[in-house]
C-alpha cells in the first residue's frame, strides 16, 4: 500500500475554481461527498469574510443544481449541494482510489491525502489528466502497517549507532566500539548495519523512483 499527498488545481471552467478564486480569502472544506452517474453531492463548510457573497456566487452558478444551508455560525456556514462537475469525485471513483476527508481548497487549490496500491495511485493520476485536473505528487511513502522494513535487531543496531555517534561526521564511534557497547561480535555488527543500509538506501530509491515516475506524467500546477 502507498500513502501519497498531492497537490491539485481544478480547470478554470469548474464553479470550485471560479467562486474560490473569486473569494480568495475564504475556505471551503469538504466534510463529506458522494458522486452519482453524472453528478455529484457534497456536505461543505464555508468560512471567510464574505460567507453570504461565497454563497450566492454557488446558488446563482450554472454547475450548482441544488443547494440548502445546514447551519450557520459566525463567519462560516455549512452547505449541502448537487453539482454537475464534481471531477476530484470522478477521479477518485473510475481510478478506485478514495480521497480522505475533510479536503480543504482555498483559492482554486487542494491538498489531498490518499492511501491505495501503486496501481490505484497511477490510475487516479491517470484519471486527473483525463478530466483536466492538474497536479503535484508532493510524497508518496509505504504504508508502516504493511511490512516492517528492518527487522527488530537490524532496528537495535541502527538505533545504537545513531545514539553513539557512528554515523557523525566525524565519526564519534568505530564499528569495533559500536560492536563492544552492543556485545556482539564485530562481524555480526557489520553485517547487521550492512543489511539494514542495504533496505533503507533502496526503500528511498524506489520511492524516488515513483515519485519521479508521476511527476514526468503531469505538467506543473499552473500558479492562480
Amino acid at each position: 500500500m502507498a500513502q501519497a499527498t498531492l497537490a491539485i488545481t481544478m480547470p478554470e471552467q469548474v464553479w470550485i475554481q471560479q467562486v474560490s478564486t473569486a473569494h480568495p480569502d475564504s475556505t471551503f472544506r469538504v466534510l463529506a461527498a458522494v458522486p452519482d452517474s453524472e453528478s455529484g453531492f457534497a456536505l461543505v463548510e464555508i468560512a471567510g469574510p464574505d460567507v453570504p457573497g461565497v454563497v450566492e456566487a454557488m446558488t446563482g452558478h450554472e454547475q450548482i443544481t441544488e443547494l440548502s444551508t445546514i447551519q450557520r455560525g459566525e463567519g462560516k456556514v455549512t452547505v449541502h449541494f448537487e453539482t454537475t462537475d464534481p471531477l476530484l469525485l470522478f477521479s477518485s471513483r473510475e481510478s478506485g482510489m478514495p480521497i480522505e476527508l475533510p479536503v480543504e481548497i482555498q483559492n482554486g487549490m487542494a491538498t489531498i491525502d490518499v492511501t491505495g496500491t501503486r496501481q490505484r495511485l497511477a490510475n487516479l493520476a491517470s484519471q486527473l489528466e483525463r478530466f483536466g485536473i492538474q497536479y503535484r505528487i508532493e510524497t508518496v511513502r509505504e504504508d508502516p502497517h504493511e511490512r516492517q522494513l528492518l527487522s527488530e535487531r537490524q532496528l537495535e543496531v541502527v538505533v545504537a549507532a545513531v545514539d553513539e555517534g557512528y554515523y557523525d561526521t566525524p565519526r564519534r564511534c568505530s564499528l569495533t566500539e559500536l560492536a563492544d557497547h552492543l556485545d556482539i561480535a564485530k562481524s555480526t555488527c557489520s553485517e547487521t548495519l550492512h543489511r539494514a543500509e542495504e533496505a533503507v538506501v533502496k526503500r528511498f530509491v524506489e520511492n524516488v523512483s515513483h515519485v519521479d515516475e508521476f511527476a514526468d506524467t503531469n505538467e506543473p500546477i499552473a500558479s492562480t
